[in-house]
């Protein structure tokens, strides 16, 4: 576990907290929970709803389609400082994949009741994180279309 002082600096390194004041990364800082998964952990299931997005501290995970499955499909690894599952964030629908660690790895959760205060006692803040968060998955959205055209040609 680390300290407030240092989760807030580390927080501030996230692209999706990019441009807030401090008093709104002081809420954000304050409400995250530190979570910790062994190598092989799965963190969040398809299909399953959830109400939390996840930054990842230290360590990589996998996300993945169609888990333990003949056809199970590897989407994306990331690592320290990128973030999943905030699609369950946005819009109130069940996992579309499947999160596993490939190493010990140490993440914050941040709940949707969570950005929702933050709604409250700062709009602007709280617009500004919609923002960037929509940014982030247009350019994956982009990357993904990139992808499927060259493997279609």
């Amino acid at each position: 576990m680390i300290t407030a002082k240092a989760r807030h600096y580390f927080l501030e390194t996230i692209p999706i907290f990019a441009g807030l004041n401090a008093g709104a990364l002081s809420e954000i800082a304050a409400a995250v929970q530190e979570m910790g998964f062994h190598a092989g952990n799965i963190i969040v299931r398809e299909g399953e709803s959830g109400n939390r997005m996840f930054i990842i501290q230290s360590g990589r995970v996998e996300v993945v389609k169609h888990l333990a499955q003949l056809h199970e499909t590897v989407l994306a690894v990331l690592g320290p400082k990128d973030f999943l599952g905030e699609m369950s964030i946005i819009e109130c629908v069940a996992r579309s994949a499947s999160v596993r660690a490939v190493e010990d790895t140490s993440l914050f959760a941040l709940r949707g009741t969570d950005l929702y205060r933050l709604f409250q006692h700062h709009p602007d803040q709280y617009a500004i994180v919609i923002l960037n968060i929509a940014r982030d998955l247009s350019r994956r959205l982009r990357a993904i279309d990139e992808k499927f055209s060259a493997i279609s040609h």
